[in-house]
């Protein structure tokens, strides 16, 4: 299959929860006006692209933030689960602190190995993976020599980026990072010839990204 099929990949705008440094896998929060206001201007950013399609998570937080980017085009966002965020089971809605303090075992365990281990109830980088790339490759094969919009979440997408580039996954956490409504660009010669043109791009609402701190990786944060 000969194609060249683009693929803007975004993660999902600012949230109405307060902090970064919180597992909020499953959590169903929803957009703060910040959060709106970086998707409103992505879709002015991108509103002179032609894309044809769009998808998201099936979370209220990243419909809300296709509907927003998608909103120029005026098409309808359709939702995979395939590309929901990851499940961090008895840890959802607590700090780094309160896991390390709380399941010091996992947590150790955990950050030697993200990709491999789950928390308890919990779904591992492996297992996120294993649904995720399958979903954004049918995507791709559907929408073959199109423009796509694709709105999902920080751990998915960072594993998607590892999977598609080749990247250790089990350093994905330390290694990449993903901003709140950060714009990436994937383009597909074909399924197997993936390239990032762009990565965690910004420039719609904050033209030099902060150093990250906290945002749950300990090689990053203060403490």
């Amino acid at each position: 299959m000969s194609m060249s099929t683009r693929v803007y990949l975004v993660r999902h705008g600012a949230t109405e929860l307060s902090a970064e440094d919180r597992f909020a896998g499953a959590i169903d929060v929803l957009l703060s006006d910040a959060g709106r206001d970086q998707a409103r201007h992505l879709g002015a950013r991108l509103a002179h692209e032609q894309i044809t399609a769009a998808y998201a998570s099936p979370m209220q937080r990243t419909v809300e933030t296709a509907r927003l980017v998608a909103e120029p085009h005026g098409i309808e966002v359709r939702t995979d689960d395939g590309l929901r965020e990851i499940a961090h089971g008895r840890w959802e809605g607590k700090t780094r602190a309160d896991v390390e303090r709380e399941f010091a075992e996992e947590y150790t365990r955990y950050e030697h190995d993200p990709f491999s281990f789950a928390p308890s109830g919990g779904e591992s980088g492996l297992q996120v993976t294993a649904r995720a790339l399958p979903a954004l490759l049918r995507i791709v094969e559907a929408h073959c020599d199109q423009r796509i919009l694709i709105v999902s979440h920080k751990a998915t997408i960072r594993l998607l980026l590892s999977s598609l580039l080749g990247f250790d996954p089990r350093k994905y956490r330390d290694r990449l990072d993903q901003s709140p409504c950060a714009l990436n660009v994937i383009d597909f010669k074909n399924l197997t010839h993936p390239r990032l043109t762009l990565f965690n791009d910004t420039a719609h609402y904050d033209y030099v990204p902060e150093v990250p701190h906290a945002r749950l990786s300990k090689v990053w944060g203060k403490g």
